[in-house]
């Protein structure tokens, strides 16, 4: 199994944040949780996942917002490494690179995600989503699923 290090720290940074956010804390409050001196910057690369988070570091962050360690871990895995199923999962930026004019309400929606502040770099997308998408960009559903997995949009190959 390959791993994709800088999507599993985007993702574990994802997981942390919404994990602050459902305590209601900000970075500042988290930080005044913790047994260690961290900066809120340092706070903000972890949950940007744009710095590597030690065991140590992590098991301490878990534990100051109530979480266990493996459960975060166990939601970060899920994520990365299974599609659930009956979605098909879209890697927003080569979507948003892809020039197809067939493609434009697509990229469009794909832009506008990423513009969104937190936005994740990959989302999931269900059936009904897909043909509304379809619909929008004037192709069968199985022809933009196609075109999805042919292109490397779809990484998970789902659908």
């Amino acid at each position: 199994m390959h791993i994709d290090s800088d999507l599993y720290q985007r993702v574990l940074g994802e997981e942390l944040r919404k994990l602050r956010r459902r305590r209601g804390w900000t970075r500042k409050e988290l930080n005044q949780h913790l047994q260690s001196d961290i900066s809120l910057q340092t706070l903000a690369t972890y949950e940007l996942g744009t710095r590597q988070c030690s065991v140590v570091r992590l098991v301490e962050l878990c534990l100051a917002m109530d979480e266990l360690p493996q459960d975060l871990l166990a939601r970060v895995h899920r994520r990365v490494f299974t599609d659930e199923p009956g979605k098909v999962r879209l890697d927003l930026p080569h979507v948003v690179a892809d020039r197809r004019p067939e493609l434009l309400p697509l990229r469009r929606w794909a832009e506008d995600r990423l513009r969104q502040p937190g936005a994740p770099r990959e989302v999931q997308l269900d059936k009904p989503a897909i043909d509304r998408m379809a619909e929008l960009c004037g192709l069968a559903s199985t022809e933009l699923l196609a075109l999805l997995h042919q292109d490397g949009l779809d990484p998970g190959g789902g659908g």
